[in-house]
């Protein structure tokens, strides 16, 4: 089925950003959290740039632009998949920023009574104290970033709305109805794909409450 395969597609960008997000996010997030007043400015500021400009916005710069400007011939694909990992990354950064700071001061305190060194500290103590905070809101990013994929069928990206869309074109002087069965049935598919990440984050959330 054709709408499958923009399934994969869709899903292969979020993954992929989500991965990217996750590992990248954990890590700079720890970077913000930490006392040094530079790091943690420049990483504000380059959050407050992510957020600022709409995703479309970085889509069309990135592939429109930056390609152009600097002579490159960046992919539909690979422009989605660069502009969806930094803004998931900086997105997470920040939930990783904000669990880590509600980290009570004696839980560091503790730790390092105990002879263990700031990274040691970080990695045994307070990133797993920090998990149990920040999985609902990463959750809830990265079902935003599967569902934010849809976008990328604006500069060409082949995914499952482009698809939709297509059929749909195909279709619509023999069926007045393709678009709200075609529409309806990508509704259910991101329904099935997000639904379960939703009930996890609820599972685990009232698991270590």
């Amino acid at each position: 089925m054709r709408l499958g395969e923009g399934l994969i597609v869709s899903l292969e960008i979020s993954i992929i950003s989500i991965v990217i997000s996750v590992f990248g996010g954990l890590f700079m997030g720890v970077l913000m959290s930490s006392k040094n007043k530079f790091i943690y400015w420049i990483c504000k500021f380059c959050l407050e740039i992510v957020r600022i400009m709409p995703t479309i916005v970085w889509l069309f710069i990135f592939y429109f632009g930056v390609s152009r400007a600097l002579g490159l011939h960046i992919s539909a694909f690979a422009a989605s998949l660069l502009v969806f990992s930094v803004w998931g990354m900086f997105e997470m950064m920040d939930i990783v920023r904000g669990a880590i700071t509600s980290i009570p001061k004696h839980q560091f305190e503790s730790a390092s009574s105990l002879g263990l060194n700031k990274a040691q500290i970080y990695i045994y103590v307070i990133i797993p104290l920090a998990m149990r905070r920040l999985v609902p809101g990463a959750v809830n990013l990265l079902s935003r970033m599967i569902k934010t994929t849809s976008i990328v069928v604006l500069i060409g990206v082949v995914e499952v709305v482009k698809v939709g869309q297509q059929i749909i074109e195909n279709h619509v002087f023999t069926n007045n109805m393709a678009p709200f069965w075609i529409y309806g049935f990508i509704f259910f598919l991101y329904f099935i794909i997000c639904y379960p990440i939703s009930k996890l984050s609820k599972k685990l959330e009232d698991r270590w409450n």
